[in-house]
């Protein structure tokens, strides 16, 4: 049996295969598809939740931290303690050109987990 997750290599979901695993640490982007250059637009980050499979947010498991790139150049990073926080971090970016924004954040258990969406300007 495969295993559902990696401690060594980033983790992506396969959307025509999603586990309980995959809904509870997968990023979930929230972007508009088109910007306009130079003007700046929120991008919401939620870790999680896809289909109500909520990622836990206690002492021995939570999401540590979630980074935003345009491609690979990083735009933003947030951290998070257990308990008090919650991992759904706002960006506020602006863009030049269009890129694929990429979010990675990082569970203290199941390593890292990784999304993409691109947006056209």
């Amino acid at each position: 049996m495969a295993e559902e997750f990696s401690l060594t290599e980033m983790n992506r979901a396969d959307p025509a295969n999603m586990t309980d695993m995959m809904r509870k640490h997968t990023p979930v982007i929230d972007a508009p598809d088109k910007a306009k250059a130079g003007e700046p637009f929120a991008v919401k980050i939620k870790v999680g939740g896809l289909d109500g499979v909520e990622h836990p947010n206690i002492l021995g498991h939570w999401v540590n931290w979630v980074a935003l790139y345009a491609g690979d150049r990083p735009l933003g990073r947030a951290e998070f303690a257990p308990v008090v926080s919650q991992p759904r971090p706002t960006f506020h970016v602006i863009l030049e050109e269009s890129a694929t924004l990429r979010v990675v954040s990082y569970c203290n258990l199941h390593g890292s987990w990784q999304s993409t969406k691109r947006v056209n300007v």
